[in-house]
């Protein structure tokens, strides 16, 4: 395993984040995985030196957060030995300040995620969207009085344009509160339009890029193909995924193409590849990985062993089609 500082911070974390969405109880998504099928594959990640974990409030109705607390403090003998991320945005509770960033909410959020994930800090806590209902002025100074009180060390921010991330940081820089010291971006080799604006804008202040979604929802893994087909009951039952990538579906699977054609040339699968592909941008400091099967870690693992050449690089951009922006709201 491979460690780096989250942008210009002191935090230092795995180069895989393991992605704790899938872990849960919400019969509706017939891929997350209860607490005792999820325990091996956290644990293998673990023993492959994976100290950084990422989930959100809102996940699996907040049973994520209480499954991913219980697994860590059994797997890691101290509290100190990972990095713990989570979210803040979309509903948790009825009316209208159960969600947003609201300091209302905000102060309520934090203290019922501590709960379930049975702690008494975070490490980076995130907001999982902008919100426009609400001042940037309140969100922000909300979020330094939380770090202030210790229950939150760092603070991170998650899919959003460029210039409300650019209003956020100002705004707390301009205050001397605490700013964000990681971008969330959606970001994957079908999808890169976070090219244009946010990642510049990451790599000049110093900010760390931890992309969700490395694979495009198993896309790039070969969890579906040209012709509509599903392969895996991810692919079958995940509604989000058709419908950001649909429309581009051709275009898609020209750089999945591509993306098979490299694999085979180096003798490995192709999430392997495209994992590998993400590394090498810069600002990416950990794509968040999820797996519900102990080779999902294994790859990831692996990808860090791949060196892409100048011509693979080449060929991987070639047949990339510009995309409406996605995963904003």
């Amino acid at each position: 395993m491979e460690y780096v500082r989250l942008g210009s911070s002191g935090l230092s974390v795995s180069r895989i984040c393991l992605g704790m969405m899938s872990y849960g109880d919400m019969p509706a998504r017939k891929w997350q995985l209860d607490e005792d099928a999820a325990e091996p594959i956290v644990r293998r990640a673990v023993e492959a030196g994976v100290t950084f974990f990422d989930t959100a409030d809102a996940y699996a109705q907040g049973t994520s957060e209480e499954l991913s607390g219980r697994l860590l403090g059994r797997l890691f003998p101290r509290r100190e030995d990972y990095i713990l991320a989570t979210k803040v945005y979309y509903p948790t509770g009825p009316g209208p300040n159960g969600q947003g960033l609201s300091r209302k909410h905000l102060m309520a959020a934090i203290d019922a995620s501590l709960t379930r994930l049975g702690t008494d800090y975070i490490d980076l806590y995130q907001i999982h969207r902008f919100d426009p209902a609400t001042p940037v002025e309140e969100t922000m100074a909300a979020l330094h009085d939380i770090v202030r009180a210790g229950k939150v060390r760092h603070v991170g921010a998650s899919s959003m344009y460029a210039w409300q991330f650019a209003k956020a940081q100002y705004t707390a820089q301009a205050a001397g509160w605490t700013t964000f010291i990681t971008m969330q971006s959606h970001y994957n080799l079908i999808y890169r339009e976070e090219e244009r604006e946010m990642i510049p804008q990451c790599l000049d202040q110093g900010v760390g890029v931890i992309p969700y979604s490395p694979l495009a929802r198993g896309h790039l893994a070969g969890n579906r193909n040209r012709t509509g087909e599903q392969h895996t009951l991810r692919a079958a039952s995940d509604a989000l995924a058709d419908s950001r990538f649909r429309a581009y579906a051709d275009a898609d699977f020209d750089v999945i193409d591509t993306l098979g054609a490299i694999s085979r040339e180096h003798g490995r699968p192709p999430a392997q590849i495209a994992l590998a592909w993400l590394l090498t941008r810069p600002a990416v400091s950990a794509p968040i990985i999820g797996a519900t099967k102990p080779r999902h870690i294994d790859d990831a693992i692996a990808a860090l062993e791949v060196t892409l050449s100048e011509q693979d690089l080449h060929q991987l951009y070639a047949p990339y089609r510009s995309h409406p922006v996605l995963g904003h709201s």
